[in-house]
């Protein structure tokens, strides 16, 4: 399976060189000896969620014949995660890839890549105007609002009327863009419908516990990833609503997809993360040797995952998906 995707990966970035706009943002350099990137998330080190990405950037690494390094702040604190580009930035590479988690902190350091002429791909958190407003090259990700919408309207048409909605990350605006798009496709106001969990799983599960105990005539939950959805899961277990209450999340990974099998989850959102970490590293390297990159901002998601399609998504989860 490695084998086959890491040949689909080759031919199509073979492919994308006859796709490709000539870029005018930055003059680009020919290849060196060792043409390196860096990748920087906000990602904290207990968030298994970002596995696939570093797989993707691993292959695409390899298969660009480029080095690729993951750089992350241990806890997700977004004051050290601009430290952390400042660092990168400082370190000359052919190119940045970042998330943009939180636009007002981030600017600055990436203010200084443009000045130095580096060239930037904006991933995951942030929207299109804001990778812009860097001065990105442009943005790979999944319109969170949008996805969120997407994923109240399927609620809605299944009779749900309220909800909770578990954020672990609040500090990431984009977290509450998800949160809010489903409130608006139920038609309600979000409200006191999201608490904000932490990361911690034992807090998580406590938090979920006390909201229904409180609110009892909660008719569905979203969680916003893996780190809330595992701990969701086992809350729900514990008070005897696993499988009765509505429950659908952002993300994957094995545990939500067993509850999709189980029938414990109705579906998750995929923003096919491996498409944010193997399609920068591609955009960076065409463009540092070629001049060439893509003309639009690259939507990665949002794709559904029931359990209508789950078979082969599974088979990847954590890995490919």
């Amino acid at each position: 399976m490695n084998n086959l995707l890491s040949n689909i990966a080759k031919k199509a970035s073979v492919l994308a060189l006859a796709l490709c706009s000539t870029a005018i943002a930055f003059l680009p350099s020919t290849a060196s000896a060792e043409e390196r990137f860096v990748l920087v998330s906000h990602a904290p080190d207990a968030d298994s969620w970002w596995n696939t990405i570093k797989t993707a950037i691993k292959e695409a690494g390899q298969n660009m014949d480029v080095s690729v390094e993951y750089r992350n702040p241990p806890t997700g604190d977004l004051a050290d995660m601009a430290r952390i580009i400042e660092q990168a930035v400082a370190s000359n590479p052919q190119g940045i890839i970042t998330t943009l988690a939180d636009y007002d902190v981030l600017k600055g350091p990436l203010e200084k890549a443009k000045k130095k002429g580096i060239p930037v791909v904006t991933i995951n958190s942030g929207t299109k105007e804001q990778s812009e407003k860097v001065g990105a090259l442009l943005h790979v990700g999944q319109p969170e609002y949008d996805a969120g919408f997407g994923a109240g309207k399927r609620a809605k048409a299944d009779g749900i009327k309220n909800f909770l909605c578990v954020n672990h990350y609040i500090t990431n605006p984009a977290s509450v863009e998800r949160c809010q798009g489903f409130a608006d496709a139920l038609g309600v106001d979000l409200g006191g419908q999201m608490i904000d969990s932490g990361q911690d799983p034992t807090g998580i599960e406590k938090k979920v516990l006390a909201f229904l105990r409180k609110n009892p005539n909660t008719e569905a939950i979203l969680t916003l990833g893996p780190t809330s959805a595992h701990p969701t899961l086992r809350a729900l277990e514990k008070n005897r609503q696993l499988g009765k209450i509505y429950f659908g999340s952002f993300d994957l990974s094995n545990e939500i997809a067993q509850g999709i099998k189980d029938g414990n989850i109705k579906w998750a959102i995929d923003q096919q993360p491996y498409l944010q970490g193997y399609l920068p590293v591609m955009v960076l390297t065409l463009f540092n040797r070629y001049g060439v990159m893509p003309s639009n901002h690259i939507n990665s998601g949002p794709g559904f995952v029931t359990l209508d399609n789950l078979a082969l998504v599974e088979k990847l989860a954590g890995e490919y998906r």
